[in-house]
């Protein structure tokens, strides 16, 4: 397994790869690496020839009042478990290699990224559009690979490789969850015990408003109002950011469910804010 920090670096193994006829698959990462992860690097190692993995902490997606500074960073820990997956390539740099002084471009999708997490963290869909633009344009994947706990992320990534004409597949892998229904998180590090096995019921919160819409309930703001009650009675603490019930391909907040919608919940648990999503749909629907 090779270790790039420079880009210059990568751009050369990956173009022996490709002389070579392998295709490439990659998966972008913040590190501190988990079984979610992994599940992206196995599929990778299954669709291509050629795996690349990148691990940077991107701090422009991080608004000032957010954990970019205590972000966890365990990168012995993520090279020793790339390596055991069989991953040819780790690219690892630096902010300084990625945003230069000077630096002065970004990448912005501006329809999608309104609702859910775009609404209460301005910016930060900006610069995630931006770092994964730079790192398509270094790496040169044929097939990238996402997860959908970030279901909005990978929407929106998928509306910008579209819009842009980038020459690659994006793949988005279903959410892989703890023993207790908890989404798999780099976030989960900040949990306490406690706080980690209470934080299952927001899984259970999601599952609940599933119910309720094959009950027949059709009212997002009844199922919303239910879910609240559920997170706060098992979660008395929690700080609720959103809940919503918006149209799964367009995001938008929907009022009477008539179709396919995603459930999507952003919750802080102690210091760690949370997010997860559920898509539903409703029966004799599409």
């Amino acid at each position: 397994m090779l270790v790039a920090t420079r880009i210059k670096a990568v751009k050369e193994i990956v173009k022996k790869a490709k002389a070579d006829k392998k295709s490439i698959g990659f998966v972008p990462t913040m590190g501190a690496l988990h079984l979610g992860h992994l599940s992206l690097v196995r599929q990778a190692k299954r669709d291509t020839d050629f795996v690349v993995v990148s691990i940077f902490v991107n701090p422009i997606q991080f608004s000032p009042k957010e954990d970019y500074r205590s972000y966890p960073r365990t990168f012995i820990q993520d090279k020793a478990l790339l390596q055991k997956e069989g991953v040819d390539l780790i690219f690892y740099p630096s902010s300084r290699l990625m945003y230069p002084k000077g630096f002065s471009t970004y990448v912005e999708e501006v329809r999608l990224s309104k609702y859910l997490c775009g609404r209460v963290r301005p910016g930060h869909f900006r610069g995630v559009c931006t770092v994964v633009t730079k790192l398509f344009n270094i790496v040169q994947p044929d097939i990238s690979y996402f997860g959908q706990k970030d279901y909005q992320q990978a929407l929106i990534i998928k509306r910008m490789v579209d819009d842009l004409n980038f020459p690659l597949k994006i793949k988005v892998l279903p959410t892989i969850r703890e023993k207790n229904g908890l989404a798999m998180s780099s976030r989960n590090k900040y949990l306490t015990p406690q706080e980690y096995e209470k934080a299952s019921c927001l899984y259970r919160a999601l599952k609940l408003g599933k119910a309720i819409i094959d009950r027949g309930e059709r009212e997002a703001k009844v199922i919303i109002k239910q879910m609240k009650e559920f997170i706060y009675k098992n979660l008395p603490l929690a700080k609720i950011d959103y809940i919503s019930i918006v149209n799964a391909n367009s995001l938008e907040d929907v009022q009477i469910i008539e179709d396919k919608v995603l459930l999507a919940l952003a919750v802080y648990v102690g210091r760690a804010r949370l997010i997860d999503n559920m898509v539903v749909r409703v029966r004799g629907g599409k």
